[in-house]
């Protein structure tokens, strides 16, 4: 024989709604999804949830349960104390359709946003190779039910809704970081889409979509740090920034990014060479002694210009350069 649990459920729809109290017979070894089934059987038959596989391989009945977004079907009405109002809500960072439904949409539009994996060229299905540690890295990321519950913590789509267009959430950051790691892909631009197109900067890294995550992807360690670290890498670092700007001059003028391929035309139009390939780069000249033949390169201030470009363009005019070469042996070996 079960016994009486007092829960809270939220009713209502898009137009609003309220949270109405219930006693309902709970047993032992049941889930709050049973709790909510039992509900429908008895009480309120027009209570709407949205479920499907009862194994937490769906992501389909994400819902937050006493303030904590969790998959009804895996969290046990055996970690609450038999005292404990258990409160169920709808996801609050997407739109209530009615009940425990809300609207996802969002995501699947993020989702078509981002480009497919693109197969490598002169090599046929069924001929792919991978060595199996390249396999394991990006297993950990192809684990996600899309239950969305990280899109939903994620203070970045939750608290702002103006960010919603230009930010595509953690659950696109390792689909991006899967597919930026996988040995096969073609296409080599997955570090600058994300930073330019899905948002990645906005990120602060607060690790609350990693806490959440039924299946315990350690999304922001393995993924979304890693992209961060190779955006910066190739776009911040200042050795890399000032050596490009003075070494290889043909990537002075960069072409913003963009996800979807652009007509022939466009393209020639806007001059960008998005879907060609980018120049060779180029040595940097060395004198006959193998060495650099410019020694140090100094700016007439005390800091040098930053990395992220502002009012400070290279390279520098010749009168604002102090070249050091380094000074011949006197007779004395100094």
């Amino acid at each position: 024989m079960g016994t009486k649990r007092h829960f809270r459920v939220w009713r209502g729809d898009d137009t609003g709604g309220s949270l109405e109290d219930f006693q309902v017979e709970v047993n032992e070894g049941e889930v709050v999804l049973d709790v909510i089934h039992r509900l429908q059987a008895t009480q309120t038959p027009d209570l709407a949830v949205r479920w499907n596989c009862k194994a937490g391989k769906c992501g389909s009945c994400s819902m937050e349960i006493n303030g904590k977004p969790r998959l009804g079907c895996m969290t046990r009405m055996s970690t609450f104390n038999e005292t404990e109002t258990v409160t169920v809500t709808p996801l609050r960072t997407f739109p209530v359709i009615r009940d425990l439904v809300t609207n996802v949409n969002f995501n699947y539009q993020k989702a078509r946003e981002l480009p497919a994996f693109a197969p490598p060229a002169g090599v046929a299905p069924g001929e792919y190779r991978m060595q199996q540690v390249d396999v394991e890295r990006s297993q950990e990321f192809r684990k996600c039910i899309e239950c969305f519950l990280c899109q939903n913590v994620c203070h970045v789509i939750r608290d702002h809704e103006e960010n919603k267009h230009a930010f595509s959430g953690p659950r696109f950051f390792i689909r991006a970081a899967e597919l930026d790691m996988h040995p096969l892909d073609a296409r080599d631009d997955r570090k600058e889409l994300a930073q330019a197109e899905q948002g990645l900067g906005y990120c602060n890294i607060t690790k609350c979509c990693t806490e959440v995550c039924p299946e315990h992807i350690k999304i922001t360690d393995n993924a979304i740090i890693p992209m961060k670290e190779r955006v910066v890498d190739r776009r911040y670092d200042p050795v890399t920034w000032l050596g490009r700007k003075i070494f290889r001059r043909d990537q002075l003028d960069e072409q913003p990014v963009s996800a979807s391929p652009k007509p022939a035309a466009a393209a020639a139009d806007s001059g960008s060479n998005w879907h060609q390939e980018g120049p060779v780069p180029q040595e940097a000249p060395v004198g006959a002694d193998g060495k650099l033949v410019v020694a140090e390169l100094t700016l007439d201030r005390a800091a040098a210009g930053s990395p992220f470009g502002d009012d400070q363009v290279f390279p520098l005019p010749p009168e604002q350069l102090r070249y050091q070469h380094p000074s011949p042996p006197t007779g004395d070996g100094h």
